[in-house]
């Protein structure tokens, strides 16, 4: 077995959603959850498939986004993974539509920060066993912390 680092590319002012599933409806089923839950959104889907044709199945409404997804899945060559990029959207507010897919397995990460997948490569094939969402804490918060955490959150419109 060969572990590698695969680092995901994340376009300027884009989230990045990975996951695990087991279905080849699934790109369709997270487009209708995309779409159901903003009109706005941007978004590319890239799902790796696992059996039968073993093809990167795409769907979105943001074709610079599907490419980029479609270049990441390339990257993952895991089965049954799902690449998800978007704008205009954060990923909170598609996570739970996300994780009631029937056939999501699991979310390693939904995040602007960089990423990089740790992917094991057997004869078989790859499977992601998680991820490096950003960087390591430099310290721990202080009252000036807090009050821009809040700030910002109260910013965006998470809290009143």
């Amino acid at each position: 077995m060969e572990l590698k680092s695969v680092k995901m590319q994340i376009p300027e002012g884009a989230n990045i959603i990975i996951g695990q599933t087991h279905f080849i409806k699934t790109v369709e089923d997270l487009y209708e959850i995309m779409v159901g839950i903003s009109a706005q959104v941007k978004f590319g889907i890239a799902f790796c498939e696992a059996s039968g044709a073993c093809l990167i199945r795409v769907a979105g409404n943001d074709s610079t986004l599907q490419k980029i997804a479609i270049e990441n899945a390339k990257a993952l060559a895991a089965g049954h993974s799902f690449v998800i990029l978007l704008k205009e959207a954060y990923p909170i507010n598609f996570l739970n539509g996300i994780k009631q897919c029937p056939e999501v397995c699991h979310i390693y990460c939904a995040t602007a920060n960089p990423v990089e997948a740790i992917v094991a490569e057997t004869e078989q094939g790859r499977g992601i066993l998680g991820v490096i969402d950003g960087f390591s804490p430099k310290g721990v918060e202080g009252e000036k912390d807090i009050k821009e955490r809040q700030a910002l959150l109260r910013q965006i419109g998470y809290k009143l």
